[in-house]
């Protein structure tokens, strides 16, 4: 069974910069990863993903032009840079497989923007 384990979080001041890791138990080389997102009292959403190979990538538009997803499938690793940001990316992120997730989560990582 596929385990993710995300990190890199922390509380950082508007217009810093974090740089998340999300790190697989098993092989992703086939499989398209996403990074989610869920602030308190919201539902998690999807907020950018990258396809296999890593050679196609998309974002919601609340963070395009901000955020870069990138991977390392010899390290079963995704990253998720993300600059400039807003007290508005305060939220636990996750990473699993897209379009489905799988049934199991890892336990995030906080990021909170704050001054």
């Amino acid at each position: 069974q596929m385990r993710f384990v995300e990190s890199g979080g922390g509380l950082v001041q508007p217009g810093g910069s974090l740089r998340l890791s999300c790190r697989a138990s098993r092989s992703i080389s086939n499989l398209d990863i996403g990074w989610y997102r869920q602030a308190p009292g919201k539902q998690r959403d999807m907020v950018a993903r990258i396809s296999t190979g890593g050679n196609s990538d998309y974002y919601v538009d609340s963070v395009k032009g901000r955020f870069a997803i990138s991977r390392n499938n010899t390290l079963n690793t995704v990253y998720l840079m993300m600059n400039s940001l807003k007290p508005e990316d305060t939220a636990v992120y996750y990473c699993n497989n897209v379009p489905t997730p799988f049934r199991v989560w890892g336990q995030g990582t906080q990021v909170t923007v704050s001054s």
